[in-house]
């Protein structure tokens, strides 16, 4: 199956850092659709088959790891990262 352009391969957890990192900058659509779903009341589940590309019913607590720690930092750029975006601060992108 070919994967849309806009989709990207996740890392086992998201970024932690208190700047917006490259890998942020990359996955904004996948943050983007976290939060979507999460405001909508999904099933984690559901979105980690879909979203993130992980199976929970072959590896549940992988596919839980990866969704929270993406949903946390998708919250934390809706809460400070943005900020850096409007600035155009972002390391390695310049």
């Amino acid at each position: 199956m070919r994967k849309r352009p806009l989709e990207r391969n996740v890392a086992d957890l998201a970024p932690a850092d208190s700047i917006v990192t490259p890998y942020d900058f990359v996955h904004l659509v996948t943050y983007w659709r976290l939060l979507d779903a999460d405001s909508e009341g999904a099933d984690w589940r559901e979105v980690s088959r879909i979203v993130l590309r992980i199976d929970p019913a072959r590896e549940p607590h992988h596919a839980r790891q990866v969704y929270d720690s993406h949903l946390a930092r998708a919250k934390w750029m809706t809460e400070v990262g943005y900020k850096y975006l409007l600035r155009g601060d972002i390391p390695g992108l310049h």
